[in-house]
């Protein structure tokens, strides 16, 4: 096995002027929830699987008993009417684990979409706030500067120095060797606590995509995931003011 491997599934698909949308573990979850959701409702296609040893050595386990090796996957849906693009979607269990991997994770994933014509990518991901908000904003960052004011237009917003340390992994890699290789991008940052799995702030990026792909999204799921996100987090606060009243200390086992 390569660094980085990469199955395709029957051929390549044949596409029309694609925008590609990558949606991989991270803060919140953020991207990877909007990206499986807009696989999910869009019905896209899976047409590619891709290995790396800089993911961990694992395998989960499906219902029927089999195992899968930890990969990430490309999904492809075609346009319903002139007005929309041809899409390329990827999400996936894992992110490299190295700085090294990382790289060589992302120069493939370039390889794929450069091939099949990518010329405009949308990354996505969390930007993590570390308190509850109700009304997540959606932050963004792109290669251009001729892509700022209609990303605002959009609804998404800008802040100088945010966030301060950039953009880590995948979603920011991405960009930064994309725009080497001639390719436009953008990175949407969906604000979130950071440490529950955020279907709110998933949403509130799709809103954005929406606007961008002229593709309705139902949203429908993901409002109900965040409400038994809210119960969970709620729970988890009245076990934490509990036992503080108790003088409890909380064991974990991991």
């Amino acid at each position: 096995m390569d660094v980085v491997t990469i199955n395709f599934i029957d051929e390549k698909p044949k596409l029309n002027n694609p925008i590609f949308i990558e949606g991989l573990p991270g803060i919140g979850n953020v991207g990877k929830l909007a990206v499986e959701h807009l696989i999910e409702v869009t019905k896209a296609k899976k047409f590619a699987e891709l290995y790396s040893k800089d993911f961990p050595p694992q395998v989960f386990i499906n219902p029927d008993g089999t195992v899968k090796l930890v990969n990430n996957e490309f999904y492809y849906r075609k346009a319903t009417n002139k007005n929309q693009p041809d899409l390329i979607l990827l999400t996936g269990d894992y992110q490299g684990l190295s700085s090294q991997g990382q790289y060589e994770l992302v120069q493939s994933i370039l390889n794929v979409v450069i091939e099949l014509g990518v010329k405009r990518m949308y990354t996505l991901g969390g930007y993590g706030l570390g308190h509850d908000i109700k009304e997540p904003k959606v932050l963004f960052a792109t290669t251009h500067k001729n892509l700022v004011k209609p990303m605002k237009e959009y609804g998404a917003i800008f802040r100088k120095n945010e966030p301060g340390g950039g953009i880590i992994g995948a979603s920011g890699l991405l960009l930064g060797l994309g725009k080497l290789q001639g390719l436009e991008g953008v990175c949407f940052m969906g604000e979130t606590p950071g440490y529950l799995v955020d279907p709110n702030s998933a949403k509130a990026v799709l809103k954005i995509l929406m606007k961008i792909t002229k593709i309705k999204v139902d949203l429908s799921r993901l409002e109900d995931k965040a409400k038994e996100i809210e119960y969970i987090a709620q729970q988890l606060s009245e076990m934490e003011g509990m036992g503080k009243e108790r003088g409890d200390e909380i064991q974990y086992i991991g």
